[in-house]
């Protein structure tokens, strides 16, 4: 732990089903936590029984293993010594638990991106790829199920490797502006940080494993030949010389060297095993060099095929290569990673230490999750990236706030094993740790320290909203403490669940997806709950409020005793401001003189008459020239507007996209006549009437739904995502029988989708959705015959709000 060269944190990231967790087995048996012939069934992080039922992953695992390189060729040159630790997390592949994926990446520095051959680089590939750059994580990664290309689709070494080199070019178009960050993160198989094989069968290989066998064979230079294995590199058997060119003088077509020295031995292997050609088979494997023993000897098709190839190309040694040599020590990532995830200046102690993984610093420690123990108890799961922390030390709890601090003793420090814990004396910079006794001072994540100038690190930025919301409520109301308590378990253990509670009562649990809340109720009831009897709603979905057009004429609100004036307007917010705002999460807190000098640019944008930005991508601006007294009711004002944009007028939805502007106020000359409660529902009022004035509407959720099906099956798909309002936007070929169609899903049309799509298809469709954006409801909410309007009559009946829409001639006052 303490040769920090010699340490490697990394995320094993991809699609659901590309083969995370089953390659994952392979480094798991390497390090000889689990059987050799068991890796690739055990599923061994794989933790929790509904992830062993689903055959999915659901919560990120992290374990540590210990590896000693034995060819001296394969050592960094900075390393000590040939003994490796690697701490690695297995994530979650399902869209609806990225955020787990994102807490995985802020602790790690490497990423290894599993993409299945026949699949390609799918959504999520691309979602989790985006995410690990924006926290500058080198990747290196995995072409898997080469098994499935040559058994099932039964492709040609040439169309497979068009189908790889389809695969890295889309990696690339990703990942090439990252390269100047963080060195290479373009997927380049000739430099080896690219490897082909497949995870059920434990196999795998980097370029560099037959360069090295060519190379003892003819003797030829190791280095120069990888260079050839790659692109478009021909060799010509009578000339004996390399050539670009894939036909030679007299007509005739040369074969691809990737294609004639890796993946064609490959080939013949496979096809001669699944035949019974045991002559043959037997005098490749003598060439290669190969044993079996005669029960070895005695197996047929898939499981002889797996011992061979688990002989000849043993998956953990390739993976093991690229995760030593291509994925960097935490003193190397730390020196990058440091300004992109820590919030105090550049020059400041703890940040020096950070930079330089100095064990002997301050200690920081960031805690991106809590993972449940016994007892409604939690591990914080964190990394230390400078100092060290140790069993009884003394430590300083930051949490999102700057007054939120605690000075508390941690109780014990672990190891993270998969589902099992070790106990650690001391964990130095550079390693993943989980901490005993912190948990009551962290909600979801925070920052651990021993110095009094230290500040927070960033938040982490989620790729998903939680836009799918369930009530939940006790059986017995007897058990509503307990509910109560569960829930705040709940909130606790799931970095993206949100759990409110509504003004009629109602408990409300906020997830990513119909699958996550799901899997978040069922812990709810039988972990947190005891087993509770818990009854829960139908799924419901979030919405948000706006305005369409400018506010007409000014709207003016008195205040209650009559003394006092407001007179404001609105408008809508331009669509690449809001965006803007959402993607940068600007608030009037943490706007700096660069985006203040892009928004002053681009959008005209006067900072000092700027009041408030949030909550939401909504402002608040003064406009009043010489009047007096303004500025003292400016606390009022504000108050106001994060009321109205937390709690809207129509259904009491969050607003979005709208711009307040305070055009003029008339107060008393006593202040006792203009305190809050006067100004503060004045304020409230005026800003109710101008979205009333505006043509009000509401906006609803779309997801984008990615469906992988064969070519028969297309028509069904078309006509399930019509009969939802839904809107195809691109179709593409996968293979020959499969496709790829992705396409928008209101989110409220999605509960069921799954299933109607498995029936209408005869189960040859399957779909993945994320949330993609929010879509404006044109119809018009007061008129009683829209769909707006019975959404939003829904949801206020539902709230305790009324049965009625609210008028405007509530809110606005005359002269």
């Amino acid at each position: 732990m303490s040769r920090k060269h010699n340490i490697r944190n990394m995320t094993v990231i991809a699609h659901v089903d590309h083969g995370k967790t089953t390659l994952t087995d392979s480094l798991v048996a390497a390090a000889g936590i689990i059987s050799q012939d068991k890796a690739g069934y055990t599923l061994y992080t794989d933790t929790r029984q509904d992830e062993q039922e689903r055959n999915i992953s659901i919560k990120s695992t992290s374990i540590s293993m210990y590896y000693e390189i034995e060819d001296s060729e394969k050592i960094p040159e900075l390393a000590d010594g040939n003994e490796f630790l690697i701490n690695l997390i297995d994530s979650p592949g399902h869209i609806d638990f990225s955020p787990e994926v994102t807490a995985a990446l802020r602790v790690t520095d490497g990423a290894l991106v599993v993409i299945d051959i026949v699949e390609g680089v799918s959504v999520q590939t691309e979602t989790v790829l985006r995410q690990s750059m924006y926290e500058y994580i080198k990747p290196v990664f995995m072409i898997n199920k080469l098994d499935r290309a040559f058994l099932e689709l039964h492709l040609e070494p040439e169309e497979i490797y068009q189908s790889i080199r389809r695969t890295i070019e889309t990696i690339n178009v990703i990942t090439y502006e990252f390269d100047e960050q963080i060195g290479c993160t373009t997927a380049q198989p000739q430099i080896g940080n690219v490897s082909f094989g497949s995870g059920l069968q434990g196999w795998a290989f980097t370029l560099n494993k037959f360069a090295d066998i060519y190379s003892r064979k003819f003797g030829v230079s190791k280095d120069r030949l990888v260079e050839k294995l790659w692109g478009d590199h021909f060799y010509n058997p009578h000339t004996k010389k390399w050539t670009t060119s894939q036909t030679t003088k007299n007509g005739k077509v040369l074969k691809r060297a990737f294609c004639q020295f890796v993946l064609q031995p490959i080939h013949d292997i496979f096809y001669n095993v699944m035949e019974g050609n045991s002559l043959v088979y037997h005098k490749m494997l003598k060439s290669l060099g190969i044993k079996l023993t005669s029960e070895e000897d005695s197996l047929i098709g898939k499981n002889l095929l797996k011992v061979i190839m688990k002989k000849f190309l043993p998956a953990s040694e390739a993976l093991l290569d690229m995760i030593v040599l291509h994925l960097p020590s935490p003193v190397v990532a730390q020196n990058y990673r440091v300004e992109q995830i820590y919030t105090g200046p550049a020059d400041d102690t703890c940040s020096i230490a950070m930079k330089n993984c100095d064990e002997n610093g301050p200690l920081m420690l960031y805690v991106s999750k809590m993972i449940p123990a016994s007892n409604g108890r939690f591990y914080a799961f964190g990394r230390v990236f400078s100092g060290a922390v140790h069993s009884g030390q003394k430590v300083r709890i930051l949490g999102p706030s700057k007054y939120d601090c605690y000075v508390k003793n941690i109780q014990r420090t672990l190891l993270m094993m998969g589902k099992n814990v070790e106990n650690m004396d001391s964990v130095p910079a550079g390693n993943i740790v989980g901490l005993v006794g912190v948990d009551q001072y962290i909600q979801k994540s925070g920052t651990i320290t021993t110095s009094e100038n230290a500040h927070c690190f960033n938040d982490m930025q989620f790729s998903v909203s939680p836009v799918v919301r369930i009530a939940v409520e006790p059986r017995h109301p007897k058990d509503l403490p307990k509910l109560m308590e569960g829930l705040k378990l709940l909130s606790k253990a799931y970095p993206l669940i949100e759990v409110s509670t509504e003004e009629s009562g109602e408990h409300i649990v906020s997830g990513t997806g119909e699958l996550h809340l799901e899997v978040c109720l069922r812990d709810l009831q039988n972990d947190f709950c005891n087993g509770m009897e818990i009854m829960r709603s139908e799924p419901l979905v979030s919405f948000k409020e706006t305005l369409t057009i400018e506010t007409p004429d000014f709207c003016m609100a008195k205040s209650p005793n009559k003394h006092n004036r407001i007179y404001m307007g609105a408008n809508p917010i331009a669509v690449e401001l809001i965006q803007y705002i959402e993607d940068e999460k600007i608030t009037t807190n943490n706007l700096d003189k660069t985006q203040t000098r892009y928004l002053s640019d681009n959008f005209g944008w006067e900072e000092e008459r700027i009041w408030s930005i949030g909550p939401g991508p909504n402002i608040l601006v003064n406009r009043v020239k010489g009047s007096l007294y303004v500025n003292e009711i400016r606390d009022s004002v504000i108050a106001a507007f994060h009321w109205i944009c937390n709690e809207s007028i129509l259904c009491s939805e969050p607003l979005r996209g709208v711009q307040f502007n305070i055009e003029d106020v008339t107060l008393h000359a006593d202040a006792i006549h203009r305190g809050a409660g006067q100004i503060l529902p004045c304020a409230r009022r005026a800003m109710i009437a101008c979205i009333l004035s505006s043509k009000p509407r509401i906006f609803e959720p779309i997801f984008l739904v990615n469906i992988r099906t064969s070519y028969s099956s297309v028509g069904g798909v078309y006509g399930t995502l019509s009969r939802r309002r839904g809107v195809v936007i691109e179709e593409s070929s996968l293979s020959s029988t499969l496709t790829t169609i992705k396409g928008y899903l209101p989110v409220l049309e999605s509960f069921g989708f799954s299933d109607a799509l498995r029936t209408a298809t005869s189960g040859q469709a399957i779909p993945q959705s994320s949330f993609s954006h929010w879509q404006i409801i044109e119809d018009d909410p007061f008129n009683e015959d829209s769909r707006s309007y019975s959404i939003c009559l829904d949801i206020r009946k539902r709230r305790g709000l009324g049965g009625t829409m609210p008028k405007l001639d509530r809110f606005i006052d005359s002269p």
